[in-house]
């Protein structure tokens, strides 16, 4: 089996070395925060002291970019002091890119949060565990105000399942002008994933640090312009996404979504307790697939028992946002890119949608500014 890309870049940098030091830069991590995309481009940070040659920026640029597959070199330097005392021994770590899960990291310490008022109300939507439908939630809530005249952008955290392409119906990777990514936008929506930067069957085998980096520049390092309301669909649970979106920014509030099923109440309790304990208020339980609606004769069926997200937002004392009944057209537009807001906004599920966004906006309203 040939080398892959991230293979051949790891041996080109082991065969440069420091002059000041005699020892090559992968080894020693002096090129770190390597990662590429599908296409070839490849980004890399240079740690560089006052008394190291200059030229070995030059020399890396030169030698990655003669990689055989690479299309474009993103050379960070970043100037750095020496250490007091005898340097401590080199050890050398896997390529942290696209399949490739990087060695143990050491533990960093916790960044300060960082607000960004371009992107208005900071809205995270999360679940206690898959399957409750919390991508289709996100995605239909953010249609709903920007057919309302709202700015909103759409942010896909789930990096591990990042299914909103799909859902908006966008494809193709954004562009990048003046070193700032250009969000792909749908139905008002502005969007950014990671699922439109990395190939369809490509697995995202991530630790937290890397998780964090993409977190950071999908909020940093995109053009999203002024906006209203930024929502950002989180992976289930209680990881590494959700504590590096919390580090990262002033997250003004959390929407959690369940099912009526007792297992998905009690993981969505945890959901709540986790970001009650960072600090994020959590503005409201939304309830999905609260019944089935018969399309015959209209009248409900409760497949997933009933009355759960009432029996949690009672028990954490936090409003019932919304219960959206289960409608087959809603899984039909995720799969074709058709949020069903737009697509049959008539319909019950849809109203259901519509009437949770106005709440949602209203109960953001009347947070305080973080």
């Amino acid at each position: 089996m040939p080398p892959t890309l991230q293979e051949r870049v790891a041996k080109t940098l082991s065969n440069i070395r420091n002059p000041r030091t005699g020892a090559d830069v992968y080894s020693t991590q002096q090129v770190r925060d390597i990662a590429s995309t599908p296409d070839g481009k490849v980004h890399l940070t240079l740690l560089l002291t006052r008394d190291d040659d200059p030229t070995l920026a030059k020399t890396i640029r030169q030698a990655v970019a003669g990689v055989d597959g690479v299309t474009d070199v993103q050379l960070e330097v970043k100037p750095v002091k020496l250490p007091d005392g005898p340097p401590a021994p080199a050890k050398s770590r896997m390529l942290p890119v696209m399949d490739q899960a990087p060695a143990a990291p050491a533990r960093p310490s916790a960044p300060t949060p960082k607000h960004y008022p371009n992107l208005g109300k900071i809205i995270a939507v999360s679940s206690g565990k898959g399957g409750v439908g919390k991508s289709t939630v996100a995605v239909n809530l953010a249609v709903a105000l920007a057919a309302s005249g709202a700015r909103v952008g759409l942010m896909d955290a789930d990096i591990y399942g990042p299914n909103i392409p799909r859902m908006m119906g966008v494809s193709g990777q954004p562009s990048v002008i003046n070193e700032k990514i250009i969000p792909l936008e749908a139905y008002g929506v502005k969007i950014m994933s990671l699922g439109t930067m990395i190939e369809a069957d490509q697995p995202a085998i991530w630790r937290g640090p890397i998780v964090m980096k993409i977190i950071t520049q999908f909020i940093a390092d995109v053009a999203w312009g002024q906006l209203d309301y930024f929502f950002v669909d989180m992976p289930p649970g209680t990881g590494d996404a959700q504590l590096s979106l919390v580090q990262a920014t002033q997250v003004d509030g959390a929407l959690i979504v369940t099912t009526p099923q007792d297992v998905s109440v009690g993981d969505a309790l945890r959901g709540v307790k986790m970001f009650q304990r960072v600090g994020v208020p959590v503005l409201g339980i939304v309830e999905n697939m609260s019944w089935f609606e018969c399309p015959h004769c209209g009248k409900p069926s409760a497949l997933f028992g009933s009355g759960g997200g009432e029996r949690l937002a009672k028990s954490v004392d936090l409003p019932l946002l919304g219960q959206v009944p289960l409608y087959p057209r809603v899984m039909e537009g995720g799969d074709s890119g058709l949020p069903i807001v737009n697509a049959d906004p008539n319909s019950s599920a849809a109203k259901a949608l519509s009437r949770i966004a106005a709440a949602v906006a209203a109960a953001a309203s009347a947070l305080k500014p973080a």
